[in-house]
């Protein structure tokens, strides 16, 4: 498949609309040429198990590896992340979440953990350690389940900056690419993600979360246009 010569310089929404996943796939490549040999292997094998275990999954009108790629993608461009952890994290942050028993193998008593302990066996613990605070525990039926969702991200991306870089990608993703989805769904996010803005304003500037001033400015940009775009789909007047 040809791709045109910019496209290591295309916003990935575009890419995603233009190109699809092969397109996503190929600026994944060309982003990680920076990298060693030993590490551009790791980060391909962390994609080719997320491609395995997302096989199936789709988000509205696209398969879910596009939401995985981007989210690296974003860490190692706009975010100019060189920490391979970090990165093969980002490719398997829905990993444990999504598909435990994919991971864990069958007649295990804690999926989840044992899905970690294979993680932490194949990449290391440390990957493993920020999947699982990027990983939503069982929420209580009882109580509202986006308030216990902040509650969760808030005490979880505090004792791991690391894992606020992986977060706040696939917050992003999410949040700015909220007017990508459709249906219903554009509203359900926007209420879900948009008291989420303060929280991750508060968790990027922290003097221990390991990104640049210039990359910093970056996300909290990203984060009014989140919040303008929440805005105008939850503001607008009867």
């Amino acid at each position: 498949m040809e791709f045109p010569p910019y496209l290591a310089t295309m916003p990935m929404h575009a890419i995603t609309e233009i190109h699809g996943e092969p397109g996503l796939l190929e600026r994944f490549r060309l982003e990680i040429r920076a990298f060693d040999p030993a590490a551009r292997e790791r980060l391909g094998a962390a994609l080719d198990l997320a491609a395995e275990l997302h096989r199936d999954d789709r988000r509205v009108r696209e398969p879910y590896l596009n939401h995985l790629l981007r989210v690296a993608i974003r860490m190692m461009h706009h975010y100019q992340v060189r920490d391979v952890d970090v990165i093969v994290a980002g490719l398997l942050h829905d990993a444990v979440e999504d598909h435990p028993g994919e991971l864990a193998g069958t007649g295990v008593a804690d999926p989840t953990a044992a899905a970690l302990a294979m993680l932490a066996a194949r990449f290391g613990p440390r990957v493993a350690r920020l999947v699982a605070a990027v990983t939503n525990p069982e929420y209580d039926p009882d109580r509202d389940r986006n308030a216990q969702y902040r509650e969760h991200v808030a005490a979880s991306l505090d004792r791991e900056p690391w894992a606020r870089v992986i977060k706040v990608s696939d917050f992003t993703d999410n949040g700015v690419g909220v007017v990508y989805t459709i249906g219903p769904k554009v509203a359900r996010s926007a209420a879900k993600y948009r008291p989420l803005v303060p929280v991750f304003r508060d968790l990027i500037s922290r003097p221990d979360t390991p990104l640049s001033a210039p990359v910093k400015r970056h996300i909290f940009a990203q984060l009014d246009l989140a919040e303008e775009r929440f805005s105008a789909i939850l503001d607008q007047p009867n």
